[in-house]
């Protein structure tokens, strides 16, 4: 089958997401820029929330230009991303509002983690779909730059009880690592 109900229903998903983010964002009573204060840790969450699906939504259509069709398999790993990403809007709010407290940096970093290990699954679920000689496999090769974060997510979660602002340094730096698109998709289809 095609892939572009996947690719469509998945730019939708995650449009979604980021509506419901941004809905989250309560419009202050006062008109000084004072009133804003209580916002910023709820804006601060959004905004790395936001760069995080972004980052997903980048990285998921590079991966699908590789892909030729789809099959269920790749569909239900699809679906347990998608699935993974769709509660990072309430742990983007619940550690908005707490002013990020322990818990919620903890929670948050799990599902960044889940997330990350559910992009990974959906890759390994592509290239044994496509053969290892495809040019998605050349392409996604050791995935060294996914492992990594996920090692970085895995000791941020218990990081995150003995300082959460270190804990949400590393979820910054990993946004930073990822935020230039993996081009080895491109470099791979263009040669």
């Amino acid at each position: 089958m095609g892939k572009g109900r996947l690719e469509a229903f998945s730019d939708g998903v995650i449009a979604i997401l980021i509506t419901i983010m941004v809905l989250e964002l309560k419009v202050p009573h006062g008109v000084e820029l004072a009133a804003l204060r209580p916002l910023i840790a709820v804006f601060l969450s959004y905004v790395l929330s936001f760069i995080y699906l972004g980052i997903y939504w980048n990285n998921h259509h590079h991966l699908l230009q590789a892909v030729r069709h789809v099959n269920g398999r790749i569909l239900w790993a699809n679906l347990h991303l998608l699935f993974w990403l769709s509660l990072i809007p309430f742990v983007t709010g619940w550690m908005g509002e707490n002013h990020f407290a322990a818990v919620p940096v903890a929670l948050y970093g799990a599902v960044l983690l889940l997330s990350a290990i559910a992009y990974f699954i959906l890759t390994r679920v592509l290239v044994t779909y496509h053969g290892k000689d495809s040019a998605l496999a050349i392409a996604v090769g050791e995935d060294f730059k996914g492992k990594i974060s996920m090692v970085f997510y895995a000791g941020a979660i218990p990081l995150a009880f003995v300082n959460s602002w270190f804990a949400c340094l590393v979820y910054v730096g990993v946004a930073i690592l990822w935020l230039i698109p993996d081009r080895r998709i491109e470099r791979t289809l263009t040669s």
